[in-house]
C-alpha cells in the first residue's frame, strides 16, 4: 500500500485484497471477551472532522481503540477552526503534538490530498470523506459486506468480487460513495451500474468504469447488490427532480422492487436512510438489507487500514499465548 489512502484509485487489486483479508482477521477480534490488539500501542490517531459525521468517526475511533492507539478526536466545531484557523495551521498543530495518522473528513473536494501533499504532516492520511469527491473506506467496507455476504466469511482468504453484478441508486451527482464504490469495485472485477435520474448523473461519468441507466425495474432482476443512495438535499440549490413523492416513484426501493431481485441479491445503504423516500422501512427492516452489518465491518476495514498504514511488521493478530498473557 501507499504511504496515504485518498483515493480508491490509489489501491492496486493486490492492495484492495490485502486489506479485505486483514479485516477478515480483524472481524475475529471483534468476537472475542477482550476486543483488544496491541499492534498500535503508542501510535497516535487523529480524527479530523470539519463535517457532521456519527457512523464514520465512530468507527475510527473504535478502530484506533481496538488496536491500542491513542486517539484524539478533533471538531470543527468549538475548536479554533471556528475563529477562522487555516487548514495548514492546524495541520502543523496536529504535527506538533506528534499524530502518526490523520483521518480527515472535509467538505472541500480535495483537501485530504493537500494535506498528504502539503509537507505539513509527517503521518499517514485518510480520507474519511471529502466533498463530493470520495470516501475510500467506505467503499472498503461495502466490498468487505458484499463479499461476506456473497461468497461467505470461511470459504478462504483472497476471495474477490469478480463478475458480481453491483447497481448504485441515487443521487450519484453529489455522492463520494458512489465515486469510491465505482472505482473499487471495478478493480475488484465487479460490474456496476448506475441508476439515477439524468440530472443526478454528473457530468463526464461517460469516463467511470461503469454503466449508466435510467430504469431502476429493468436492472433488479440482474442485480448481486443494491446500494440505495440518500438525495443530499444540503448540497442542492436547485429543484432536480419535481417532488419527493415522483423521485420514490421512480427510483425507491420498495417491497414490490425488493421481490424482482435474484434471492441471493442483499440491499445496501450507507446510511443515513431517509425511510420512505429512497427506500422503505419494509426494505430497510428485511433480513436483506446490510445497513447494520456495514456498520460493523466498517470498525474491521478501519481497523485493517491504520494498521496496514501503521502497523508495520508486526502480525496483525496475536498468537493464543500472546492473547493469554494480554489478558492477565
Amino acid at each position: 500500500m501507499k504511504r496515504h489512502l485518498i483515493s480508491a484509485a490509489d489501491l492496486t487489486r493486490d492492495d484492495a485484497v490485502l486489506i479485505l483479508d486483514t479485516a477478515e482477521e480483524m472481524a475475529r477480534v471483534a468476537d472475542r471477551p477482550i476486543k483488544k490488539l496491541p499492534t498500535l500501542r503508542g501510535r497516535t490517531v487523529v480524527n479530523l472532522f470539519f463535517e457532521d459525521s456519527t457512523r464514520t468517526r465512530i468507527s475510527f475511533e473504535a478502530a484506533a481503540k481496538r488496536l491500542s492507539a491513542d486517539v484524539i478526536n478533533f471538531s470543527a466545531k468549538g475548536s479554533s477552526v471556528s475563529k477562522g484557523e487555516s487548514l495548514k495551521d492546524t495541520a502543523l498543530t496536529l504535527e506538533a503534538m506528534g499524530a502518526d495518522a490523520v483521518v480527515i473528513r472535509h467538505h472541500a473536494s480535495g483537501a485530504p490530498y493537500r494535506l498528504a501533499n502539503s509537507g505539513w504532516i509527517d503521518g499517514a492520511v485518510v480520507n474519511a470523506g471529502d466533498g463530493t469527491h470520495e470516501h475510500p473506506t467506505q467503499a472498503l467496507l461495502d466490498a468487505f459486506t458484499v463479499r461476506r455476504r456473497l461468497v461467505g466469511r470461511d470459504a478462504g482468504l483472497g476471495r474477490d468480487l469478480e463478475g458480481r453484478r453491483i447497481t448504485v441508486v441515487g443521487d450519484i451527482l453529489h455522492s463520494r460513495v458512489a465515486r469510491s464504490n465505482v472505482l473499487l469495485l471495478n478493480t475488484l472485477g465487479a460490474h456496476v451500474t448506475l441508476v439515477a435520474p439524468p440530472t443526478l448523473v454528473p457530468v463526464g461519468v461517460e469516463n467511470w468504469p461503469c454503466e449508466v441507466s435510467y430504469d431502476l425495474d429493468a436492472v433488479l432482476p440482474k442485480s448481486d447488490a443494491v446500494m440505495m443512495l440518500r438525495v443530499q438535499s444540503e448540497r442542492m440549490n436547485a429543484a432536480f427532480f419535481p417532488t419527493e413523492r415522483e423521485y420514490s416513484r421512480r427510483y425507491g426501493l420498495d417491497g414490490d422492487r425488493m421481490a424482482r431481485m435474484p434471492e441471493h441479491a442483499v440491499v445496501m445503504h450507507p446510511g443515513p436512510m431517509n425511510r420512505g423516500m429512497e427506500i422503505t422501512a419494509e426494505v430497510a427492516d428485511s433480513d436483506r438489507c446490510t445497513v447494520v452489518e456495514q456498520v460493523a465491518n466498517g470498525v474491521s476495514i478501519r481497523m485493517a487500514v491504520l494498521y496496514l498504514l501503521l502497523g508495520g511488521a508486526e502480525p496483525a493478530v496475536t498468537t493464543a499465548s500472546a492473547r493469554t498473557e494480554e489478558t492477565k
